[in-house]
């Protein structure tokens, strides 16, 4: 069995936890990696450091993900928090999870997702020459934001006035998957405000579309009754809700993060430069490197053995993903930055984990991939110089999709 947790655990892990460190957690979670695979947490979880381990749990659907609303959230009641936490898939197991993951799966699949490279590269020379003519921006509001919140909302059908709306219901949401106790009574109420406006405004949509269909994804849903399969109206709503939140907001933490991460390393940003084929295999590594999502949970539904630690059905983990992504038992030198590492090595690296792996594997990675490569495309085309204007951009207080608040840049064309 684990042993209870030293002063050195329970100090690294404090400074995980704590949103001073935001900008570097990784730290924290190198100091707990050394100390043991397995650590007890406050949190009544036990905690996954190495990068073995913790693919192991996602791979396995043995390990639910359906307790975690349970696990971080116990302060919303039971009954409430389908409402207060409308996410939809993300937190179910087959066959209710298969059902409607299969719905909007259509959506994102590589070949449909190609189809809306015309349009995020518009956006992205739009944004870029906008950035260019201003000189000094901040990158996060003026672009890492809006590419991926104007790409989703068209693919779902919201209309650009409603943006603005949308951009800040899903920061609230997205501050509401932390654990509850790290949470001031502001951040909670904001979440449930946001979880019902939210949910009210897309009532509204589908009312419209039920007799006024359009070619968007929210017509889609909200005629899959027509074509048999069962979908109440809260699964409609909070699988719309789920796919707008979860389709802009992590990768606006890629943009934000990644982008800050070539300006520090400006070998890699000149690798890529002079190497634009390594554009593709740039995205994972800035994936692996800055994990838009820092960590997840998981519930064992059986007796298990893992990292030499037993667990018994309904005992949780969390899975740090931001320690896996830089094991050193698994990735070469993990503390830096490069861009070549996912690009025809011998053997392959291992898999980051950035986008989960198993069944809950990210539905919107091949959109997320793709809007990231445009931007960086473009980028490479237009600009010449990014700058950041400060050395301590701050950073938003979320432990788990973290990102900066704001990161002043200059461009040069």
């Amino acid at each position: 069995m684990i042993p209870p947790a030293s002063t050195s655990q329970a100090e690294a892990f404090g400074r995980l936890l704590d949103p001073a460190n935001r900008a570097d957690p990784y730290a924290p979670a190198a100091e707990l990696r050394a100390l043991g695979p397995v650590h007890r947490t406050p949190l009544g979880l036990r905690l996954l450091t190495r990068h073995a381990d913790c693919a192991a749990v996602l791979q396995n659907s043995a390990w639910s993900h359906a307790a975690e609303a349970a696990q971080l959230h116990p302060s919303v009641p039971d009954e409430d928090a389908t409402r207060e936490m409308p996410t939809s898939f993300l937190w179910m197991d087959p066959p209710d999870h298969t059902r409607l993951r299969t719905l909007v799966s259509k959506a994102f699949v590589p070949r449909m997702v190609t189809r809306l490279r015309p349009r995020i590269e518009a956006l992205a020379e739009s944004l870029v020459d906008n950035a260019l003519a201003a000189g000094d921006f901040d990158l996060v509001q003026e672009i890492a934001y809006p590419l991926p919140l104007t790409v989703v909302c068209e693919l779902m059908g919201i209309p650009a006035q409603a943006h603005p709306d949308v951009q800040r219901w899903a920061q609230d949401l997205a501050r509401g998957f932390d654990p509850d106790p790290l949470m001031t009574p502001e951040a909670h109420a904001a979440r449930s405000a946001a979880a019902r406006d939210f949910m009210a405004y897309l009532r509204g949509l589908v009312d419209e579309r039920k007799s006024d269909p359009r070619d968007d994804l929210l017509t889609a849903l909200s005629q899959v009754e027509d074509r048999g399969d069962v979908l109440t109206e809260l699964e409609l709503l909070s699988t719309c809700l789920t796919t707008v939140v979860a389709g802009h907001e992590t990768t606006v933490n890629l943009v934000g993060s990644g982008l800050l991460a070539l300006m520090r390393n400006p070998d890699q940003l000149a690798l890529l430069r002079a190497r634009p084929e390594l554009i593709p295999s740039a995205v994972d590594e800035l994936l692996r490197y800055e994990p838009p999502v820092q960590l997840t949970t998981r519930a064992a539904t059986r007796p298990m053995t893992l990292a030499g630690d037993e667990f018994a059905p309904g005992d949780g983990v969390v899975v740090l993903i931001n320690s896996g992504n830089r094991d050193e038992a698994v990735f070469d030198d993990p503390d830096r930055l490069d861009v070549t590492r996912y690009h025809d090595r011998t053997p392959a690296p291992a898999r980051h984990l950035a986008f989960s792996l198993g069944i809950h594997y990210c539905l919107g990675a091949p959109l997320a991939q793709l809007e990231m490569r445009v931007l960086l495309e473009v980028l490479l085309r237009k600009v010449s110089d990014l700058e950041p204007l400060t050395d301590t951009p701050p950073y938003k207080p979320n432990l788990v999709v973290r990102g900066l608040a704001a990161l002043p840049t200059r461009f040069t064309a």
